[in-house]
């Protein structure tokens, strides 16, 4: 009960957060704007993987139903399953999404960011609208959340700690492939999505290795000394 108060108190008090952080939308188009300009052509990446789930339905729905479910489904059956059966590795597990959500929310309040969606001059449309009776229009979507909460990409830095940690808890090694396939798959759907722009990914990336790195630091030497002394 301690921890799923700490989890579920922690969630909403962000939420809130970054839905009331910063919604200047002239800074966030601007700064939207300034990511297609340093994009250049390579903003044709995002288009792309967009032509390619509009293209094949079955795509666009697993892509819908992963952008929805992996920072709450996925994530919290993750966390479920960490704390019940690898509960040594639990706690770090934890830390380290928590303070990677934490570099987010700051990222959000001084860079607001429009997402690709927001631009469809530029050939972005908004595959998720009206998904399942769920779109970025919806009075729930709009409480808890920020439309300009673009950089950096927490899809990208959350599905990638999830993927190397539950990646080495696992036993069989079609499962730990499967889980190391898990960002790249939830990198593409934030793009094919409109969602995020590449250059987000990256920033989400860097913002997973940060968190891991403080969160992990002890760990990460003591093996390395166990090494150095075997």
């Amino acid at each position: 009960m301690l921890q799923l108060g700490i989890w579920f108190g922690f969630l909403a008090a962000y939420e809130v957060a970054r839905g009331v952080a910063d919604r200047d939308p002239a800074k966030a188009f601007e700064n939207g704007r300034r990511i297609i300009n340093l994009e250049g052509p390579h903003h044709l990446y995002e288009l792309t993987f967009q032509r390619i789930i509009s293209e094949h339905g079955f795509l666009e729905t697993a892509s819908s139903w992963t952008y929805w479910g992996s920072q709450f489904t996925v994530l919290g059956l993750a966390l479920l399953w960490m704390y019940l059966r690898r509960n040594e590795a639990f706690y770090n597990f934890r830390n380290a999404i928590m303070l990677a959500n934490v570099i987010g929310l700051i990222g959000y309040v001084l860079l607001p960011t429009a997402p690709p969606r927001m631009f469809p001059s530029f050939g972005f449309v908004d595959s998720l609208a009206d998904f399942g009776g769920i779109s970025h229009g919806s009075m729930v979507v709009q409480l808890a959340s920020n439309p300009y909460a673009a950089v950096p990409s927490l899809h990208a830095a959350d599905s990638l700690i999830v993927g190397v940690v539950l990646a080495t808890q696992m036993r069989s090694l079609p499962m730990k492939i499967l889980w190391l396939l898990w960002p790249v798959w939830v990198w593409i759907v934030v793009m094919a999505t409109g969602n995020h722009f590449w250059i987000d990914i990256v920033a989400g990336v860097l913002v997973a290795m940060i968190a891991c790195a403080i969160v992990y630091r002890r760990p990460l030497q003591a093996r390395l000394a166990a090494l150095a002394h075997a």
